[in-house]
């Protein structure tokens, strides 16, 4: 963005296990779409777009940080320069075991960070019944749990979503775009 233009810009950092979505969550957010195919991100990756809030250009660099075990002593140096962060665990059956994960990665990103806005996002709700998820109160991932989880460790928000079908998508990122715009708005002011 020049010097002339109006505007914000702002570093999101997307994070969670590998194969959870985090690179479809942000094709479908940026470019609608969907692709079926898996590729496993290297490293990272990162993606520009631009959101109008309240009438204000909004620049959003995207980056996707792997999530495979081996780039973990990668990360740290992709965190720099976050004003937000979103971390990313599955509701698919066979990856349940990712939102056991979600606290590790929330204290990676505090260590690296600081107490920078966050929105957790339950995504591949696609992949299985949403009764199952509200009706078991004993699974780390039903609904009663995860959102006490959100309210205990001050994130913006958990959105369930679905990078197939779009499901929550488009709302969770602008709740999080919303919240660094009001953040740098204030700060503008003071």
């Amino acid at each position: 963005m020049s010097a002339d233009e109006k505007g914000y810009g702002f570093k999101i950092t997307v994070v969670g296990d590998g194969a959870v979505g985090k690179t479809s969550l942000i094709k479908r957010y940026t470019q609608g779409s969907f692709q079926k195919e898996y590729i496993a991100t290297l490293g990272t990756q990162f993606s520009k777009y631009e959101e109008n809030v309240d009438g204000e250009k909004v620049e959003l660099y995207l980056w996707d940080i792997a999530g495979q075990d081996q780039f973990q002593a990668l990360r740290q140096r992709f965190y720099t320069g976050s004003s937000g962060a979103i971390i990313v665990f599955s509701h698919a059956p066979e990856q349940v075991q990712s939102y056991d994960h979600v606290a590790r990665w929330l204290d990676d990103l505090k260590k690296h960070c600081g107490n920078i806005p966050m929105v957790l996002f339950g995504n591949k709700v696609d992949l299985v019944a949403a009764a199952a998820l509200s009706s078991n109160p004993g699974l780390s991932t039903s609904d009663v749990n995860v959102e006490q989880y959100t309210k205990d460790n001050r994130f913006v928000g958990y959105y369930k979503t679905s990078a197939l079908t779009g499901q929550g998508v488009t709302d969770a990122f602008k709740v999080l775009v919303k919240k660094l715009y009001t953040i740098a708005k204030i700060s503008d002011f003071s």
